[in-house]
């Protein structure tokens, strides 16, 4: 009796979960396309735009290439991950007050298929 509350109750909150956001890689290349690539480059070597060359961005701690950042983003501390990314790119001046970046990217889908394109750049 125990064990079928306990099932019970699993699949109860398994059904309220909210369901998982499907990451595109290749949406986020016309999101990045169409919101970044302006300011940003994403091919290893190529020279910084506006904003630094994101290529090979997840796993590496913000402000580490030679791109001349904020001292904001300089003492931020962040590494970007995908949670990292998701908060940045939704609010980056609240979540690095002092950044040059101000352009939001708030749908949440789009910055879900935005942060897959940018770990497909490894």
């Amino acid at each position: 009796m125990r064990n079928s509350r306990l099932i019970a109750l699993s699949l109860l909150l398994a059904a309220a979960a909210p369901p998982a956001m499907a990451q595109d890689a290749a949406a986020g290349a016309v999101v990045f396309r169409q919101r970044c690539q302006t300011c940003h480059t994403t091919t290893p070597g190529q020279r910084h735009g506006v904003g630094p060359n994101l290529a090979g961005l997840p796993g590496r701690a913000a402000a580490s290439t030679d791109f001349n950042y904020s001292s904001a983003m300089k003492g931020s501390g962040l590494v970007w991950n995908a949670a990292t990314l998701d908060r940045f790119i939704a609010a980056p001046s609240k979540v690095v007050p002092g950044t040059r970046m101000l352009i939001p990217v708030t749908d949440a889908k789009q910055r879900a298929d935005l942060v897959a394109y940018l770990a497909s750049l490894k």
